[in-house]
């Protein structure tokens, strides 16, 4: 796992010198803290260390076309002969990447009957020669999570490419004659002329989803590459393009549909994920796994210790609120599994961390797990360097319990109308309700309002934080006009057009693969796992799993409104009769407890402050209302006011001006 980063001009205005690329790759130093590198077209067209004056006493910036790239390192693979930047034999293709190929040694095999000849035991140089074979299609035949760019000095093309499910994050900035790009977007804020222009459409959207989606970015002029997707810059030319879609749609198409019988499907799917796990505990270093204590990772952490001589090293975290606290079924778990179990407390001190967070999210993030994620990579890694997990097997198997409710208002939508508008008139939502977020009476109320809305808007209205209403009632006047008519659904509406002919719950499973998926889970475990330099693999988002799940049928995921049916038949044998019938949890923090005694202050010295009433983005009456509410036990807003904390605390840390965490050396500021 690495950090990358780097430009290409097409005029000479936009060279980049030396040490701009150096700052620019530093800043990386946490994703990559074993090796670094870079290359420059002007610097005697080889690799180099960024420590080496020889290098830099060749620049010579006089081509109007060319490229710098950088690389920071996590070696997992070949530990010894893997420095990045890496070309092919001629030096006429230059990459850097970040990720795991696990099906390299299978490619590489292939490469060598070819006539190509590897100077590394590395997967990095398999995607050069693979791209020498097939130019830029041979992403197609790549199987793992990856962000890399590939230099084409040949063509002066330069070539980008993300995994499919997302797990490897790319963001990017187009300018009139270059194209720079980056693992995060503090790296191309170190560029001398980087701008930092707050786009007013991109916090309606993090307010709206928690997370500024793809293709956004919270500032203007940067965006992000969407997942299966590629990008080519060509002589001045940026073009994007999709390369893979989950094959939800037309199943019947599917290679995947020929399995008919309940048990079929279980074998397919018991050979899918173990073959998965098979190749993800290839490495050169230490592994271990996240246990929560539920259905996915319980099984991933099962899969390995069937295919390991000696304990799997397990690792997980709880509170000291009991509502929140798993680590009961982990221990049970890893009894049953027989791994050597490490657990750990998350104590509300653990928000002295909020400007630490802000400072590798680069973006406002407000999903409140990022917390114990952050702590749980942290322990982890003084242990081992990589670990696997059971990201996914929600998405993909209908595991949330929200898609109860999409499965009910599925029955909702048959009724007479008169029926319909009894069952969403206003009164419902005057009825008294605990004031648990998560209470029954609340959860009906909350059903209940969505029902008013066309099936695609009400799901974004449930999942959301703020909806459109309670948004356009927070900001402030002079906010809601650059607005115009800008529309945060959109986002989520297109993904549900990507499969438009199958079952709604389903549907909307596959849409939050493209969505939520991406932009939120994959997103907050690659921050928080590559900020301690750790890798996290996840075996259930291998692309043949996903197609696997994209090609089954609802009702063998979802039984009787419990989701993961054939995920709990088919592990059976890996998974305690506890964890086969517990209740979902999730990877909850107890803000509710956290924002009413100790984290308190907070509230006030952050959302109150004068620098965030200075932002003219909310009615500072409104924001003071949401706090009151939430202290005098009227409602439980933990989850609006964390989104508006963390929105300040990016503020803080990146605009007003730049700040970074006391451990990070002032030279990477830009």
């Amino acid at each position: 796992m690495c950090g990358i980063t780097g430009t290409a001009w097409t005029t000479r205005e936009k060279n980049i010198l030396p040490d701009v690329l150096k700052r620019m790759t530093n800043v990386l130093e946490h994703r990559g803290p074993d090796d670094t590198g870079g290359y420059h077209s002007d610097v005697s067209g080889k690799s180099f260390l960024f420590n080496d004056e020889r290098a830099y006493a060749n620049f010579n910036p006089t081509s109007d076309t060319g490229a710098a790239l950088g690389h920071r390192r996590l070696s997992i693979i070949d530990l010894g002969t893997g420095h990045q930047p890496l070309s092919n034999e001629d030096g006429s293709v230059w990459i850097v990447f970040n990720g795991e190929i696990y099906n390299y040694l299978e490619l590489r095999n292939e490469l060598v009957q070819q006539g190509h000849q590897f100077q590394t035991e590395t997967d990095t140089e398999v995607i050069v020669h693979l791209y020498e074979e097939q130019g830029i299609t041979c992403v197609e035949r790549l199987r793992g999570m990856f962000a890399f760019a590939i230099w084409d000095e040949r063509r002066e093309r330069l070539f980008l490419a993300r995994d499919r499910i997302g797990q490897k994050p790319l963001f990017y900035r187009e300018q009139v004659g270059s194209l720079s790009f980056a693992s995060e977007l503090k790296s191309l804020l170190q560029m001398p002329d980087a701008k930092r222009t707050v786009d007013p459409h991109a916090i309606d959207l993090f307010l709206a989803y928690q997370y500024v989606p793809h293709p956004w970015s919270i500032l203007k002029g940067y965006q992000k590459l969407p997942p299966a997707h590629y990008a080519v810059y060509e002589q001045g030319k940026f073009t994007v393009e999709r390369y893979w879609t989950p094959p939800y749609q037309n199943p019947e198409s599917n290679p995947n549909y020929q399995f008919r019988t309940p048990q079929q499907w279980s074998e397919a799917l018991r050979t899918t994920l173990t073959e998965s796990v098979k190749i993800r505990m290839r490495s050169d270093v230490p592994l271990g796994a996240f246990l929560s204590g539920g259905i996915d990772s319980t099984i991933i952490a099962g899969l390995m210790q069937t295919m390991s001589d000696r304990p799997v090293h397990t690792f997980s975290i709880g509170f000291p609120v009991k509502q929140f606290d798993e680590r009961h079924y982990a221990r049970e778990a890893a009894e049953l599994l027989g791994t050597e179990h490490h657990e750990y407390i998350v104590e509300p001190e653990a928000l002295e961390r909020l400007p630490l967070l802000a400072w590798h999210y680069d973006e406002p993030f407000a999903d409140s797990s990022a917390i114990p994620t952050m702590y749980l990579s942290q322990v982890t890694r003084q242990e081992v360097t990589v670990a696997l997990s059971g990201d996914g097997g929600d998405e993909l198997f209908a595991g949330y319990d929200r898609y109860r409710a999409v499965a009910l208002s599925q029955w909702f939508d048959r009724l007479p109308t008169i029926l319909k508008k009894m069952m969403t008139a206003s009164l419902w939502q005057k009825l008294p309700a605990s004031v648990e977020q998560k209470s029954f009476r609340r959860r009906v109320k909350r059903f209940l309002a969505g029902l008013a809305v066309p099936p695609e808007r009400r799901y974004l209205k449930w999942v959301g934080i703020f909806d459109t209403e309670r948004r356009l009632e927070m900001y402030s006047p002079a906010f809601r006009e650059q607005l115009e008519t800008f529309d945060t659904d959109q986002f989520l509406l297109k993904a549900y057009q990507l499969c438009c002919d199958r079952d709604f719950v389903t549907r909307t499973t596959a849409t939050d693969v493209l969505t939520y998926l991406p932009c939120d889970i994959l997103t907050k475990v690659d921050i928080a796992s590559m900020a301690h330099s750790l890798e996290c693999r996840s075996p259930f988002l291998d692309h043949h799993v996903a197609e696997l799940a994209a090609a089954m049928p609802l009702e063998l995921k979802m039984q009787n409104g419990r989701g993961k049916k054939i995920l709990t038949d088919t592990f059976s044998d890996l998974l305690p009769e506890s964890i086969q019938t517990r209740k979902k949890m999730g990877f909850g923090v107890p803000l509710n407890e956290w924002f009413r005694h100790e984290l308190k202050p907070l509230l006030f010295d952050v959302l109150l402050s004068q620098s965030a009433k200075d932002r003219q983005i909310f009615n500072p009456i409104q924001v003071e209302q949401l706090i009151n509410e939430h202290l005098t036990l009227q409602w439980d807003h933990s989850a609006r006011l964390w989104s508006l904390l963390v929105l300040e605390m990016w503020f803080q840390t990146f605009i007003d001006p730049v700040s970074i965490p006391d451990h990070f050396p002032e030279t990477i500021l830009a």
